[in-house]
């Protein structure tokens, strides 16, 4: 029987547009995202704010119950990282961050072929998959 693997969208936009993103601020690169995932029951979430609300969340329960706590902690705190995490942002479907193939799919090409066009904030698009052989293994835990 073969693996069924789940997927999961990310997307890295122009800070501008990032900024509208994270504050829902209209705008016309904006508009055009939030079509494209209504059509599939999706939303974005900032990676800088998933990073922050872990390690609020760990900070609240203990930091020794989280095993990327301080990766995650420092992640956020180097301004570079925070810089580069600030644009990059994961497609969610129906609430879940990784989803079938073909809802997959179907965000790639479209969210890719606005990464081709000038002007629209998009500057890429990946598509992930959960098959531990494609993926980096999480750091060992810190201190």
């Amino acid at each position: 029987m073969a693996e069924t693997w789940q997927f999961q969208i990310r997307m890295t936009v122009t800070p501008e547009l990032a900024d509208a993103l994270r504050s829902r601020e209209k705008c016309a690169q904006s508009d055009v995202i939030e079509e494209i995932l209504r059509e599939r029951d999706a939303s974005l979430k900032c990676q800088y704010d998933a990073f922050a609300d872990y390690v609020h969340e760990a900070q609240c329960a203990g930091p020794q119950h989280y095993p990327l706590y301080q990766w995650t902690k420092d992640t956020i705190d180097n301004p570079a990282k925070k810089a580069k995490y600030l644009k990059s942002f994961t497609v969610y479907v129906n609430g879940q961050e990784v989803y079938d193939r073909e809802p997959a799919d179907w965000l790639y090409a479209r969210l890719l072929a606005l990464a081709c066009e000038s002007g629209t904030g998009v500057e890429s698009v990946n598509r992930f998959d959960t098959n531990p052989a494609n993926n980096p293994q999480p750091p060992a835990r810190q201190g």
